[in-house]
């Protein structure tokens, strides 16, 4: 069947099992967007307000699915608005593939209009990226890039494909099933041996835990370690929803903003066993007490990166598990289940000195009301959005997750902007009512995507913890820069509930719990995108068990 190249790319994305992809045209993919116009009963194309907007909802609908997300932008600055989505997804280990335009072979380097080296731009921070410049090689290619995205730690690539290689025309062959992924990398059975003599003999075993249990389905064998080791587990901010939030052994997310238990706890043991984790500079040990670490990952580049390892092990993470538990030793360790209870108790007390001191200043909601709150509505299965901020790490803290894959958030990098896109993705890709919480100065970066939201109809509530203010970077400035507060106090007269009736979405305001309740209320049961602004204080501080916030 001899077609274009734009219509080999939207055939071979269907023959991929690619249903919907989220994009904005451009000069350099018209004639992309001609075929996917004429394919739309197959395909569905969800235009966005910005292709920043366009990368982070691919990103939301592949880590609500685990399938692989893609969007597609013109050459130029359509490109590079891609980028900060493409680095989101990187750090945080997302599958991706992200299609542009390019100018045509022959105008290539010359600074043609709306060119720019998208490979050179995009090259730190995807797995792998493409310019294809030989139509002969564009399927075979973007096959490539699916089994790159989806195979071993899951990453984004890139493909760019110029205009002059979407306009020739060659045979195409379907092929009659996805590419499945490159196979698996499996731990050493002599190191899974160590494994277990490290574990049987730890009196003080910690399990840490990373988005790696997520992408790995590994969370039943994560759960049967822990009940056969008889060790607490913390996680990583990637990690949280891997297993559910009331699980007895479970203390929480750990690091500087992490819960006091699961950081006691963790510094305290005498062996940590890291599984699907990195360990960032968000990762904390108290005092530098640093104990044995057997660390397992898929990715060797994250073995012995940061922190060097007694014990490393790469390979998948499932197997690792299932291979590692007939070996270990079922036991019971009276004196460390002891210890974290005596943990979870001072953390309780140190929390409740927290609310005291901190709670509704100024008589304004606080982040306990509103995330307890919209939880308390909110159905088990519902997808958590957040963008970042104090807002992030306070429903990091609180909110009650319970199945894998419903909380979204940029972890490795952070991006401010991140929530609306996501949301509007992982929305599309499951059908279901996504919750975002936002802060007013993250949602300042991508509210444009409201039009989105509303144009596609998409269930989602919008929750603004609006304090006037760059609360994070505030409340360092408050602790460590002698109340400098500089470039952080917002001072903008913007109304979102104005905002948001202007875009066509529902809105209201909270400033009390009770007045919240009745709005969380409304927009669950609204057809469609609903904003609720929460009155906050500005001298709300997120918890850290690193400061003394407490006594």
């Amino acid at each position: 069947m001899r077609i274009t190249g734009a219509k080999i790319v939207v055939e071979t994305l269907i023959e991929q099992g690619c249903e919907t992809v989220f994009g904005f045209p451009g000069g350099q993919v018209i004639d992309l967007f001609d075929e996917l116009y004429l394919s739309r009963d197959r395909i569905e194309h969800i235009l966005t307000a910005h292709e920043q907007g366009a990368a982070h909802a691919a990103d939301g609908f592949a880590r609500a699915t685990g399938k692989v997300g893609v969007c597609i932008a013109t050459s130029g600055p359509g490109a590079t608005n891609l980028v900060t989505g493409i680095a989101t997804a990187y750090l945080d280990s997302v599958p991706l593939v992200a299609i542009t335009g390019n100018v045509p072979c022959s105008l290539i380097g010359r600074d043609s209009f709306q060119e720019v080296d998208i490979l050179g731009v995009t090259m730190p921070v995807t797995k792998h990226n493409f310019i294809v410049k030989d139509i002969r090689e564009l399927a075979d290619t973007l096959r490539s890039a699916f089994k790159i995205a989806k195979s071993g730690r899951p990453g984004p690539v890139l493909v760019d494909i110029p205009k002059d290689v979407q306009t020739a025309e060659w045979d195409f062959e379907p092929r009659p099933d996805p590419v499945r992924p490159y196979p698996l990398s499996f731990a050493s059975e002599n190191k899974l041996r160590r494994a277990a003599e490290l574990i049987n003999s730890a009196q003080k075993p910690f399990i840490y835990f990373g988005g790696g249990i997520i992408s790995g389905k590994a969370s039943k064998e994560l759960l049967a370690l822990a009940d056969k080791t008889d060790a607490p587990l913390g996680c990583s901010l990637m990690g949280l929803s891997a297993v559910p939030c009331d699980c007895p052994r479970f203390l929480g997310m750990n690091g500087i903003h992490g819960h006091y238990a699961s950081f006691a706890a963790q510094s305290e043991a005498d062996l940590v066993i890291a599984l699907g984790v990195r360990f960032s500079d968000r990762a904390a040990f108290g005092d530098g007490h640093i104990p044995r670490i057997i660390h397992i990952d898929i990715d060797n580049a994250e073995l012995d990166k940061n922190v060097a390892a007694d014990l490393a092990i790469e390979g998948d993470i499932k197997d690792a598990l299932y291979r590692l538990l007939p070996i270990i030793a079922e036991r019971k360790l009276p004196e460390w289940s002891a210890r974290i209870e005596e943990l979870r108790a001072e953390e309780r007390r140190r929390y409740d000195l927290a609310d005291r001191k901190h709670g509704h200043i100024g008589g304004k909601l606080s982040p306990h009301d509103i995330i307890g709150t919209v939880s308390g509505i909110a159905p088990e299965d519902c997808i958590i959005v957040t963008d970042v901020g104090q807002h992030q790490m306070w429903t990091a803290q609180m909110y009650p997750l319970r199945k894998p894959r419903t909380f979204l958030t940029s972890g490795g990098l952070g991006t401010m902007g991140y929530g609306m896109g996501a949301a509007i993705g992982a929305s599309a890709a499951t059908g279901r009512r996504t919750v975002l919480f936002t802060g007013d100065g993250s949602f300042g970066m991508d509210l444009n995507e409201l039009a989105t939201a509303v144009a596609q109809g998409t269930p989602l509530t919008v929750v603004v913890f609006n304090n006037g203010v760059l609360g994070m970077v505030r409340q360092l400035q408050a602790r460590f820069y002698d109340k400098h507060y500089s470039a952080t106090t917002l001072g903008r007269q913007t109304d979102f509930v104005k905002v948001a009736e202007a875009f066509g979405a529902g809105s209201g305001r909270a400033a009390s719990a009770d007045e919240l309740k009745k709005l969380a209320e409304e927009a669950f049961a609204y057809d469609g995108t609903f904003v609720i602004d929460c009155a906050v204080d500005c001298d709300e501080a997120v918890s850290s068990p690193l400061w003394n916030d407490f006594d």
